[in-house]
């Protein structure tokens, strides 16, 4: 029933929705989740119990009740048989090493790969484009179980064609490569993609210590992830972008905001510098001192990411460790409707405690 009605979500465009219409139909489809995965899986219906979770007090879809995302470190959370799982997504590792671990099953990682398809359409057009990845290739080496750079990779590779890899097995530029592939495609469109800090790392401070210049003008470089080291380098969306375009001459330069735990519903960055919400997913602020939801535009919260896509797992409301602000709804320049928002950054340690600490209540 849930998959049924979830392909009316890709047969238009997902950002043409107004907020109001929107909310209308999310609400719908995450309160059917929430039952499916109370019923589906034993971890998620006790941490509901514990929450004294009563189906009765959602009335919008701030009131769906949100799981803190470090749970899917300390707890299998599955609503599938096991012989259904086709295949495993981790989050990269932190100092303790613990990782989430997400399940997919047929269906979901099917919707998953539409509705990233239907959002990337938005911003780099239906055709696909010849493509350079900023990686290794060594990183897709087990099909079953991907790190969240596998899965970003595979995820991205369904707009690409004649697929080459920037990164040699000891993680450098491959210089022939970049030069061959642009010879080929001398002015055609070409789509680049990688993670913030690889493409920073990898790609423009080994060109700018080896004095490189490649004409990379025709390209659309989509790019997600790693700000912590830039950050911690000074380097912000700004500083990045710009650098990128004097010494690469890339003009079209989109950053997205995802996680593995909610593959498929990014947030990608449009020509105004902001971060959108699609038709299937959205974004809420949370106050840290209480939970509660933030209305006013322009206030820092948490950020809690919902989806209609997460079938096969209980990650349809997930409660972040990043702050953002949302900075409008309906009316960005750049024509796209819901609400558009910039990230913050990672919150504190002391709040991020307390957002794994919410489950508890």
């Amino acid at each position: 029933m849930i998959n049924n009605r979830l392909e009316n979500y890709f047969s238009s465009n997902p950002f043409e929705w107004n907020q109001s219409l929107k909310e209308k139909n999310l609400f719908k489809e995450l309160a059917l989740l929430t039952n499916h995965h109370k019923d589906n899986c034993d971890e998620y219906n006790k941490i509901l119990a514990a929450n004294r979770f009563n189906h009765k007090n959602v009335k919008k879809i701030e009131d769906v009740p949100f799981m803190p995302v470090r749970l899917f470190k300390y707890y299998d959370l599955k609503s599938i048989k096991e012989e259904n799982i086709v295949k495993t997504l981790t989050s990269s590792g932190t100092t303790s090493q613990l990782v989430s671990k997400i399940y997919l099953d047929k269906e979901t990682a099917k919707f998953q790969t539409k509705a990233l398809v239907n959002i990337m359409s938005s911003f780099i057009g239906n055709k696909r484009l010849p493509m350079l990845i900023i990686d290794t290739k060594d990183v897709l080496k087990n099909r079953d179980s991907f790190s969240a750079r596998g899965a970003g990779i595979m995820g991205m590779m369904n707009f690409g064609r004649d697929h080459q890899y920037l990164l040699n097995e000891e993680m450098e530029i491959d210089f022939d490569v970049v030069e061959s592939f642009l010879e080929k495609y001398k002015n055609q469109q070409i789509l680049l993609f990688g993670f913030t800090f690889m493409v920073w790392e990898y790609l423009f401070e080994e060109m700018r210590k080896k004095k490189k210049s490649y004409d990379f003008s025709k390209a659309i470089l989509i790019h997600s992830g790693g700000w912590k080291k830039l950050i911690d380098r000074a380097v912000d969306n700004e500083t990045f972008k710009k650098s990128i375009n004097n010494l690469c001459k890339i003009k079209k330069i989109h950053n997205f905001y995802g996680m593995v735990e909610q593959v498929g519903s990014v947030y990608v960055e449009c020509e105004q510098g902001v971060l959108h919400a699609p038709s299937f997913s959205d974004i809420i602020l949370r106050n840290p001192k209480n939970w509660q939801p933030i209305n006013n535009y322009n206030e820092k919260g948490v950020i809690e990411t919902i989806s209609v896509l997460p079938k096969s797992y209980p990650g349809h409301a997930i409660l972040t460790e990043d702050e953002g602000i949302i900075l409008g709804q309906d009316d960005c320049k750049c024509g796209r409707k819901g609400k558009y928002f910039k990230i913050i950054g990672r919150l504190p340690k002391a709040e991020m405690r307390g957002c794994s600490d919410t489950h508890e209540r």
